[in-house]
Parts: C-alpha cells; structure tokens; sequence
C-alpha cells in the first residue's frame, strides 16, 4: 500500500509539473527558470522524507529533530539581524513554534503508515493550493502578509488534499469520515503554519529567512507546513480512536 501511496505522490507531482508548464509559459525566462529549479528541489526533498519513512522510520525522526533546531536557529537569525528588535514577537513566536515543534516531534515517532499518509496529503496540499492559486486564483486571503496565497488556492489545495485522503484511507484503514477529519486538519493546520512564518518574516521586512534551500524562502519557509501539518495529526491523537 505504501508503494501505491508513493506512486499517487509521483502521479500528483506530474500532473503538478504540468501545471507549472502552463504557468511558467506566462513567465519571463529569469522567473520561470527559478520555478523549475524550485520545483526539482522540492522534488529531491519529498523523495528524500518519503525514503527516511519508509526504510526507517528512526531516520525520518532524525531529519525531524534537525528540522525544529534549523526552525528555532532561523527564528533567531532573523531577530539577531534585526538588531535584536520585535522582542515580544520573538518570544511569542519561540514559545508557539516550541509547542507545535514539541507536536511535532511526538507525530515523527508515530507509525510509518500514518507519517506516510500524513506526509501525502500534506505534499499534496502543498502543491495543488500552489498551482490552483497561480492558475485561476484572483482574491487574496492574507494579501499584507503572504501575498501569494488566494481564497481559489486554499480551497483547490484542501479540496485535493480531502479527496486524495479518501483516494488512500486504506494505508491508514479508517473510515471515510475520519480521512476527512484528519485531511482537512493537515491542510488547516499546514495553511496556518506557512502563514505564521510569513508573518514573522513580514515583521521582520524580509522575503527569505535564509538562502540555504535556494528558491524555497529558507529552511523554516519549506518546513513549516509540515511541522504544523504534523502537529494537527499528534493533537488529533489524543482524542480519535484512529490516530
């Protein structure tokens, strides 16, 4: 089941490239050659989070705990460059990424199958809010702090995200009803998380908390959907049967 789950990933990923073929054609060369080397990088980091779950799921924990310490370094980098300025922001915002960071860590050590399940519907997400939002997105949702994203966006991602988890609600073997709840809740929870980061870089009159992932905002850019994505799943264990 969990060969089929990568094989539905790789499918939505080519579906997705096509996409971008369509929205890069709109592009001069310079920006649409930054949105494929964006796209390969993201490509090279799925398969490399589902090659850590799926051999050893120790492996993926390893990759989460180097995760959260990155996210706190770069939360500070940013304040230090700052000059040390925005210190309630920056003690507000330590404490909520310490707790989602904590939930975090408690989903990276769940079993595989529902990491795997998490981790798909999260990439999914991800990639179709991304697309649908470029492709037909008109109204903005958070226009002063995450420009990018738009109402069309938000709800094409979730509504792929849902039906995808329906699509593979027999790796995890839960009812209907639940794979709703629980991909409904990843692709909230991975919204709020992205935007939470955005924000701070905002404050902070920033576009990229580091260069270290080139074309991806830095590293906390590319991951906060997924520790927050995560942290919803940890939460929604302590009151579903099925988690």
């Amino acid at each position: 089941m969990i060969l089929i789950v990568y094989l539905v990933i790789i499918s939505y990923f080519l579906i997705g490239v096509l996409g971008f073929f369509f929205i890069n054609r709109k592009r001069d060369a310079s920006e649409a050659r930054k949105s494929w080397k964006k796209t390969f990088i993201y490509f090279v980091i799925i398969n490399i989070l589902c090659l850590s779950i799926v051999f050893n799921p120790v492996i993926f924990r390893c990759l989460a705990v180097f995760i959260i310490i990155r996210g706190f370094y770069e939360l500070f980098k940013l304040f230090r460059e700052s000059g040390y300025q925005l210190k309630n922001l920056f003690f507000i915002s330590v404490l909520i990424f310490a707790a989602f960071s904590s939930a975090f860590f408690i989903f990276s050590g769940m079993k595989k199958e529902l990491i795997f399940y998490s981790f798909a519907i999260l990439s999914i997400f991800d990639s179709f809010s991304q697309i649908t939002g470029q492709l037909w997105g008109r109204k903005k949702i958070i226009p002063t702090i995450s420009p990018n994203k738009t109402v069309t966006g938000f709800i094409g991602g979730t509504i792929v995200a849902i039906l995808s988890g329906l699509l593979l609600k027999g790796l995890i073997v839960v009812s209907p009803a639940d794979a709703i709840i629980l991909s409904a809740g990843v692709a909230l929870f991975a919204f709020i998380g992205d935007s939470a980061a955005s924000f701070y870089k905002r404050k902070h009159n920033v576009k990229d908390f580091s260069n270290l992932i080139p074309e991806h905002g830095g590293f906390l850019d590319r991951f906060d959907s997924l520790i927050s994505g995560g942290s919803w799943v940890a939460l929604l264990s302590l009151f579903a049967n099925f988690v």
